[in-house]
Order: structure tokens, then sequence, then C-alpha cells
């Protein structure tokens, strides 16, 4: 029987206001590959984060090879031989790959100022020799293929002689042929009796290289089970598991309602591969996908935010060109971006030059001073429409609550009153009750005529409010659903399978 390397044992953790994790357990053995699958904010992380070192638990027990252990740092991790390697690759472009490896580690000539580049380059060909990869300890990492990069961040990890390795989507960023070659490397790793946890949304992927498979779900443990035993439609209804929303979102779209937004064939480089679709006026158009889908690159290009490489926008069947912000404003775009904060308010004013700033020009006098009544009329008539909560329309928007936060945004575009809004994660840090209030006026406003496109990580929102769903997985659609086939299930099997089209 194998040797246990890790047994987390019922591990619980609490953010403010938030569950993260809620009694989970979790064991990975000596030469095995375990995936840790779950939809986004089901605390796969967050329980890697805590084997790392990086979060302290509330409550419950880790064991390595048996030993209970208090693990308060990476440090701590590393002691113990268990390494993460990051989606987000973690080297730097100027430094060879040897140092790279080595860094904070590295070997020294009899000069002390001086690194021992042939000692660090020695030792790097002899991981890469190990795992059968081809590649340059002297090479500048800057230089590489991310693919070679990701052997880099492996090699990086083996030098510490580690007994666990987590991988965190690590075929995100891969070829087809790329990812055979890190599944060989894998199954390498595996076989000199390395425990593998495999974090990752490709389900598909599983098959071909997980042993087994743990379900997290809202925080909670849901099963572990035999790769070999399991269809993947069985993954996917243990990761959504419930029932959401049982009432069927309010259409108030009309058949032959106009097209009042077409993309076709959109690209951004490296994000967003050949996007058509369109959406109608009183339309609520949901896009879905895990995270890094492209889902909001894809509105970032069309507001103009980002560079198109290609492709072409239509409004109400007008090809436009949109080159910033401004143009695609024009054209009656507005665009509520996931991070109001950074994007979409000015903090330091008050809700008054806010409500006003998307449509300042109306608010201006010939010689360029304020309307100040103007402003203030607005602002009032605004919070009332929206309900804002605000002791006065004179507070500055920093010290608002988030739904009132994200109220303000839509007040703004609501003065500059444009037809096609996109929502990027609307309800984000918002509480429930809040959270209705947003899907409320949201339907109001597609009611009223407005063509409306909802980005949302959230499958019980996307499921709650869309008439139609578009689903993005790795920068291109996926599927497109409509009526009875709006399902968790039929979402996440379009936003967990490539090349799907």
């Amino acid at each position: 029987m194998a040797e246990q390397l890790i047994r987390m044992n019922h591990i619980s953790k609490e953010f403010p206001g938030v569950k993260a994790l809620d009694d989970v357990s979790f064991e990975l053995n000596a030469g095995e590959v375990h995936a840790l699958v779950g939809e986004n904010g089901a605390g796969k992380s967050t329980l890697m984060k805590i084997l790392t070192g990086v979060y302290t638990a509330d409550s419950g027990e880790i064991h390595i090879q048996g030993e209970k252990v208090t693990i308060g740092d990476v440090r701590d991790s590393q002691k113990y031989g268990v390494i993460m390697i990051h989606q987000e690759l973690n080297l730097m472009n100027h430094l060879t790959v040897a140092q790279n490896i080595f860094i904070g580690r590295e070997a020294r000539s009899k000069f002390p100022l001086f690194l021992d580049d042939s000692e660090l380059n020695k030792k790097a060909a002899e991981i890469f020799k190990r795992l059968n990869v081809n590649i340059n300890p002297s090479d500048k990492v800057g230089d590489l293929t991310v693919a070679k990069q990701q052997m880099v961040e492996i090699a990086k990890a083996l030098s510490y002689d580690p007994k666990v390795l987590i991988m965190d989507e690590p075929t995100a960023a891969l070829t087809d042929v790329e990812i055979e070659d890190l599944f060989r490397v894998i199954r390498v790793l595996r076989d000199e009796g390395k425990g593998i946890i495999h974090i990752s949304h490709r389900l598909e992927e599983l098959k071909q290289i997980s042993d087994r498979i743990t379900v997290m779900r809202d925080g909670q443990y849901v099963d572990t089970v035999l790769t070999k035993d399991v269809s993947l439609d069985e993954i996917i209804s243990m990761m959504v598991g419930r029932v959401i929303y049982v009432e069927k979102p309010v259409n108030n779209m009309k058949p032959d309602a106009p097209i009042a937004l077409e993309v076709k064939n959109v690209s951004c480089a490296g994000f967003v591969h050949d996007v058509s679709f369109n959406v109608r006026e009183g339309e609520i158009l949901g896009f879905s996908g895990l995270i890094g889908a492209g889902r909001t690159e894809v509105a970032r290009a069309i507001f103009g935010a980002d560079r198109m490489t290609s492709g072409e926008v239509y409004v109400r069947g007008k090809k436009v060109t949109i080159t910033d912000p401004a143009s695609s404003i024009q054209h009656g775009l507005a665009y509520l971006s996931e991070d109001r904060k950074r994007y979409g308010l000015a903090l330091g004013l008050n809700v008054e030059f806010n409500t006003a700033m998307a449509h300042l020009p109306s608010f201006t006098g010939p010689l360029g001073f304020m309307k100040q009544k103007q402003i203030e009329e607005n602002a009032a008539e605004k919070a009332s429409l929206l309900a804002i909560k605000t002791p006065s329309t004179k507070q500055l928007v920093k010290f608002l609550s988030g739904g009132n936060m994200q109220k303000v945004v839509l007040a703004k575009w609501l003065t500059r009153d444009c037809d096609i809004i996109i929502f990027d994660e609307p309800t984000r840090g918002i509480d429930v009750g809040a959270k209705s209030e947003i899907y409320k006026l949201i339907n109001d406003l597609a009611a009223s005529g407005k063509a409306i496109i909802i980005i949302s990580s959230e499958l019980p929102e996307i499921l709650r409010i869309s008439n139609r769903v578009i689903v993005m997985c790795e920068g291109a659609i996926t599927g497109e659903l409509s009526g009875d086939e709006i399902t968790q299930e039929n979402i996440m099997h379009y936003a967990t399978q490539r090349d799907m089209k």
C-alpha cells in the first residue's frame, strides 16, 4: 500500500464575512496524481494555501508522512517537502534559467561577491536530464516560451527535493503538444514516488493524468473518487451539486427586437480568439466561464480599454470604430468594470460629481463653469431612482458600502443614458440584499429596452438573470445556451472543455 504523504483533517477557515473552508479533509499518497476540482470560490486555493503556510487554519490538523505538523509560513512547508507551483509564473525574465532555479541559494565562486554560474548550470542541467527536458541552463528566462518557463518552475521546485508538488492550473497557457510534454514530466515525478496535487478547470485532462479526484463545493468537501470509476458529467454534477434558482429569469426582449450590438471575429493578442456574438434590445446576455476564460478581456476590447488585433463592432447595424473608451461612449456603450474602485469611481470625490462625470459637457456652461444646481438635481434624482443609501449626495463615495458604490457607478451611466450596458461582476463583494436590488435594476433597464451584457463568475447569478448565455474557455466561445439549455451542468460542461466548436 502506498505511503500517505499528506492528511488534512477537518480544516476550517474564515475571513471577515466569509466561511472559506468548512470541515474539509484531504489526503495525498506517494506516487499518485490527485486532482482537486471545484467551481470558482469552492475553496481549493484556500486549502492549498493552508498546506503551504500562506494562511493558517482556524481549526483542523495537518499530518505529513504520519507526523502531525504545524505550518506557520511558506518556509515551514518547504522544510516538510511541500512546494507549490502557482498559476502565475514567479520567474525573473532578466536572469538565466539556472539563476532562477537556485535564486537565494546560489553557489558562490572563490570570490564571495560573484556567483559560480558554471556550478549553477551543472546542477540545473542534472535536473533537466532527469526530466528529459531540453533547456539550456544559461538561456535567459525571458527568451523562453511559456511552456519552457513552466518546466523551469518545475525544475525550481525539484531543486528543493520535495515530497509533494502542488500544481495550480499548470496547463492554462500551454498548447496540446506542450501539455503532453508536461504530463510526461508529471508521470516521471509520480513514478519517482512524488505526490502531485493537480488543480485544474480543464476537466478533460483529469482522465489523462490523475489517479484520484477530490471535489469541493462552497468551501466544503464533497467526495473523493477514483478517476477510472467516474465520468466527467458525474464530476460536473458533484461540482455544482444543488439547484440554485428555480425561478426563470424575466425575459423583456421582444422576439423581433433589433440587434443593439454585434461583435464579429474579435481577437486580442494572447487573450481573445475570434469571438463573435450579438445582443438585442431588451435582452440580458450572460457571459460565463472560469477564471482566465477571457470574458473581461472581450468586454475591455469592445469598450476600447484594450486594443483589438482584429474584428469588427456594429452598433444598431452600423459598423463603428472604437479606439478608446471615449469613442465607445459616443456610440452608446457603457462598461461597469469588475474593479469599480479602480476604474469606475473617483473615490475622493462626492456622489454628485461621480454621478455626473461620464457626461460632464452637459453640466458645463459656455465659460467652462460647472452647472452645480443641475449636478445636484441629477444626483438627487438618480439616488432616489436607485435607492442609493447615503446621508447626502455630498458624501464622498469612498465612505459608501460596496452595494451603494455599485449603484453610483450605474447612476453615472444612466446619466449618460447609454443604450448598451456591460456589467462585469456586478455584485462582487455585495451582500445578498444589495444583490437583489442590483438584479431588479438590471431587469428594469432591460425592460426599458437597454441591451445588457452580464459577465459573472457566479453561476447562480448567471442562471438567475440571463435570457441567453455565452460560455467561454481560454479566450474562445465554446458554447451558447438559451431557454431550457441554460443549466449549471451545461455551463460547466462548456466552461471546462477546449475546442468544443
